[in-house]
């Protein structure tokens, strides 16, 4: 960790779930730079900037269906479901990190979305 998130590495980490583009809360961690805890304690700490359109919980049928198209080892090993944050959440979460990392991540995640759904 620690280096500068490259578009790249942000667009194959996205999934789609229930339609919509999203970053699992482990990778989310990842291009923050900081532990999974840290982004589950933000979201569990600040509930009303995370409504059900900007962040939700997968259901054990998704994790199971992400499960069988990716082969990460984080899918794999997960004990309890992670929270899918959508192009909304995840500027959201970018409101309550405020690390030098965090803010280049950022930037890097709104010019992914950008890209990935241009206007």
């Amino acid at each position: 960790m620690g280096s500068i998130i490259k578009f790249q590495n942000i667009e194959s980490k996205l999934f789609e779930v229930r339609g919509q583009k999203v970053l699992i809360d482990f990778d989310v961690a990842e291009i923050y730079c900081i532990e999974t805890k840290r982004i589950n304690e933000a979201v569990k700490n600040n509930p009303d900037k995370f409504p059900d359109d900007y962040l939700f919980v997968l259901s054990k049928e998704e994790l199971n269906n992400l499960r069988s198209k990716n082969s990460s080892t984080k899918l794999t090993m997960t004990r309890v479901a992670p929270k899918a944050f959508t192009e909304k959440g995840l500027y959201m979460i970018a409101t309550i990190l405020k690390s030098k990392q965090a803010i280049n991540a950022t930037f890097e995640i709104i010019e992914t979305f950008a890209k990935v759904h241009p206007v």
